[in-house]
């Protein structure tokens, strides 16, 4: 879940679509104009397919279903599959730092429907702790098993797999070039515009803007703590989550912007950096990954390099 940068796209833009969805902007961009509208029916089954997959908020989901599996082995989609194997990928880059096993933390806090539908006066009652990691997910391939009161939230990964998901979809299929933007989970695919796809970075329109230049086959995410906000018992709290803590993390940073060659990839980054806090500069620096932090204050950090102002 990320704050959404803006694709610009100078000289002869390609075709695009831009719609709402998942309380979220999303935003399709085609090099070949005649493909848009094939290339919008791609998308939108591609997302149709991740919700029905990994919505908490659909009673009728498969990860709903997982939730209520009282820790028996349950065969899974493979849509589902490919989400649950990518956010195991992620907690394994990140030291278990983005930890799909942090659903009841998120629902104790309030998150247990689409933000835009929380009621902060609504009254909550904690559920019974359970003592789980990602590293407890018995997971083979095709079927997993929880342990029995474990309610996954793929929240941090899914929305970044869709996009990945998308983009080399619709370039497999129409053989245009493409950006998919779901909600600041961006990815690239085949040809590119002259001079590649043109990308303002921001998290909020009080934010220093950040104009980046990607090619084809590159990820970009942005995390933040100031998009996905809400009361909890007077607190203010975010929707990422330190799960040694299970607790909103410590917002040191307002955003982190990441860009890899995948978008799962830069949005597992850039989660982790929220939740690592000051640690966070460093240990992407030391990964050798472009990153763009901004602090409470608005200052901007960049490691990696980044592209400079």
């Amino acid at each position: 879940m990320t704050a959404p940068p803006s694709p610009d796209v100078g000289g002869a833009a390609p075709a695009d679509s831009e719609w709402t969805r998942w309380t979220t902007g999303m935003h399709l961009l085609v090099t070949d104009p005649t493909v848009l509208s094939r290339a919008r029916a791609i998308v939108d089954a591609e997302l149709d397919a991740v919700e029905d997959a990994a919505s908490r908020f659909r009673p009728d989901s498969e990860i709903c279903a997982l939730a209520a599996a009282a820790g028996a082995r349950t065969p899974v989609s493979p849509v589902l599959a490919d989400l649950i194997g990518a956010a195991l990928t992620a907690a394994r880059l990140t030291d278990g730092d983005v930890d799909p096993t942090v659903g009841r933390a998120l629902v104790d806090l309030g998150y247990d429907r689409d933000i835009d539908d929380i009621d902060p006066a609504a009254p909550r009652v904690a559920s019974i702790a359970i003592r789980a990691d990602w590293s407890m997910i018995d997971f083979d391939g095709s079927s997993v098993r929880l342990p029995d009161g474990v309610l996954l939230d793929l929240g941090a990964t899914a929305k970044a797999v869709a996009a990945d998901r998308c983009a080399h979809r619709v370039y497999a299929e129409t053989g245009s070039g493409v950006l998919v933007n779901l909600g600041g989970d961006l990815t690239t695919a085949g040809p590119t515009p002259d001079g590649g796809w043109q990308v303002l970075v921001q998290d909020t329109d009080d934010d220093r803007p950040c104009s980046v230049t990607l090619g084809g086959g590159t990820g970009l995410a942005t995390s933040s703590t100031r998009r996905r906000q809400w009361r909890h018992n007077g607190d203010l709290v975010h929707h990422i989550i330190d799960p040694r803590t299970g607790r909103s993390a410590e917002p040191v940073w307002r955003s982190v912007s990441v860009a890899a060659s995948d978008c799962l990839t830069a949005n597992a980054l850039s989660t982790a950096a929220i939740i690592r806090g000051h640690r966070a500069p460093d240990w992407i620096a030391g990964l050798g990954i472009p990153a763009r932090f901004v602090d409470q204050g608005g200052a901007v950090r960049t490691v990696g390099g980044w592209p400079q102002p």
